[in-house]
């Protein structure tokens, strides 16, 4: 029996706490008290958008979730367009040493390598794979916020079964995953204004110089990378392909859940601490809101979304919604108590709504609007979640429950 692939896309893992990309935002006008969240209706996830109750499996994933994704594409996160010219990719092993870490684990460097007209782009994937296990093994794909091409991703030899950036490699090993590792930042820069490098220009049409209001940005780029190492996943015969679970964490976790409602390769979905435009609901708009993220950094979204910023009420989804288009697949959320520019609270409540669609589906979702206590994870529901002390992080605890929702969801 094959056993699950699960793909983690992009978190903060270090020694300790973890180096993450926390904000730093203590604006006056944040809200971070819960009695200052405004009253808000949240856009309804089962009625059409001519009016028309949806009450059948097939209603949902033929009329209401194309116009929701529709809606996220082109007033949110932006669509990827049709290339001018025809990509060409190309996968590439560059290197394999089959006795890492004390023969653990085989690594390999997979260079991937997009070619058009236009010019060219690519991506270096470190694939580790265990040794002595059967074969294809499931795996972690973790879209970094380090660089492949340090030595980051190297052994440590002070410390056993990490990696020099603290990623404890040997935690996965010893449960049978391999681990896949693409440095978010190669496609697209982590804060990119001009678009005239990596990804985007290959897309272009002919005179055009920057991404049209309602195509790609940074988080959709991001995304898009996603599903290209999965296209190479398919490929490599020591992972398993068929079933893929997706995580992130902040910003990466945005993408991540974007990724998991676009490419429904992906069977299970993982979001920590991603805030808004992730798990949280915009409508709340405590901490993270849409006008923060377009003013300070601006094209990480599509163009359309500015014109919502400050008017959250006018925008046709919000983020249960996007939860909900990775129905009927698994899907969990973190939160941190004291992440509040992710806003727990708000990160629950997305997916107790999304759960509307998962019972609609025949799956189990969140029974009660309450958050549950800290400490206390939810695992045996399709909608899971949990909540504990401490930050803006990925904490050993977060990766065992992450690794419980997963193996109870995915293996047989």
């Amino acid at each position: 029996m094959r056993i699950c692939l699960w793909i983690i896309l992009g978190t903060a893992i270090a020694l300790n706490n973890g180096f993450t990309d926390e904000p730093k935002y203590h604006d006056k006008d944040v809200i971070y008290d819960e009695a200052r969240v405004p009253a808000y209706d949240l856009p309804p996830l089962l009625v059409s958008a001519e009016g028309k109750p949806i009450t059948t499996a097939d209603e949902w994933f033929q009329v209401r979730r194309p116009q929701i994704m529709s809606l996220f594409g082109n007033l949110v996160y932006g669509v990827v367009p049709a290339p001018e010219s025809p990509l060409r990719t190309t996968f590439t092993v560059l290197k394999t040493h089959r006795e890492f870490m004390s023969g653990r684990a085989t690594r390999k460097e997979v260079r991937i390598r997009f070619e058009n007209a236009k010019g060219t782009a690519e991506m270096l994937v470190l694939v580790f794979s265990p040794n002595g296990v059967p074969k294809p093994a499931p795996a972690f794909l973790l879209q970094s916020f380090g660089n492949t091409r340090d030595t980051g991703h190297d052994a440590d030899p002070d410390r056993p079964g990490y990696l020099r950036n603290g990623l404890p490699l040997g935690e996965f090993l010893q449960r049978g995953f391999g681990l896949v590792v693409v440095h978010q930042g190669d496609l697209v820069r982590h804060n990119e204004v001009e678009f005239l490098q990596g990804i985007h220009p290959l897309f272009y049409r002919t005179g055009q110089s920057f991404p049209k209001a309602y195509e790609w940005g940074v988080i959709s780029a991001i995304a898009w990378g996603a599903s290209r190492a999965m296209d190479y996943l398919e490929t490599d015969p020591d992972l398993d392909a068929r079933r893929v679970a997706i995580m992130g964490h902040s910003k990466c976790g945005k993408a991540a859940l974007w990724a998991a409602a676009m490419d429904q390769r992906f069977a299970l979905a993982i979001s920590a601490q991603s805030g808004h435009p992730g798990a949280a609901l915009s409508r709340r708009k405590y901490g993270e809101t849409l006008e923060k993220m377009v003013t300070r950094l601006p094209y990480w979204l599509c163009r359309n979304a500015v014109k919502y910023a400050g008017n959250e009420d006018d925008l046709p989804v919000d983020q249960h919604m996007l939860l909900a288009c990775i129905a009927p697949r698994p899907v969990y959320v973190m939160s941190g108590v004291d992440d509040q520019w992710a806003d727990a609270r708000g990160e629950y409540l997305s997916a107790y709504h999304a759960s509307e669609v998962y019972k609609l589906l025949g799956k189990k979702g969140l029974a009660s609007e309450a958050s549950p206590p800290v400490g206390q994870a939810i695992i045996k529901s399709e909608v899971g979640y949990h909540v504990r002390e401490g930050g803006h992080s990925i904490e050993p605890f977060d990766w065992l429950k992450f690794i419980e929702f997963a193996g109870y969801h995915l293996k047989p």
